[in-house]
């Protein structure tokens, strides 16, 4: 199943408006809490099956980002497959440019 992807300029453009992006983290907690996107809320991959009630899938698309893209567009994969409108950010964290915020 594909889904469309955004750089991390995209996507920084898009927080910089003030457009609502239902973004969320999937990398471990170890990892948020070295640096993520201040809007983000954290899920981490490997709770994402247990957490789906989480994603608050509403009018706009989840987005995912990850450290380099890979593991968010994993989740992109299997939430698509379900019927999720999903959005993932090539390069992820390693590509991101834009402010972070450390610890929980």
């Amino acid at each position: 199943m594909s889904y469309p992807e955004w750089t991390t300029d995209e996507l920084a453009s898009k927080l910089a408006s003030g457009e609502a992006v239902n973004l969320v983290d999937v990398r471990e907690v170890e990892e948020w809490e070295e640096g993520h996107i201040n809007q983000a809320r954290l899920i981490p991959l490997s709770e994402l099956t247990d957490r789906l009630d989480e994603l608050k899938q509403g009018e706009e698309p989840i987005v995912l980002i990850c450290r380099s893209g890979n593991r968010s567009g994993r989740a992109c994969a299997y939430l698509a497959n379900e019927g999720y409108t999903v959005i993932n950010i090539a390069g992820g964290m390693l590509d991101w440019s834009g402010d972070v915020v450390t610890g929980s």
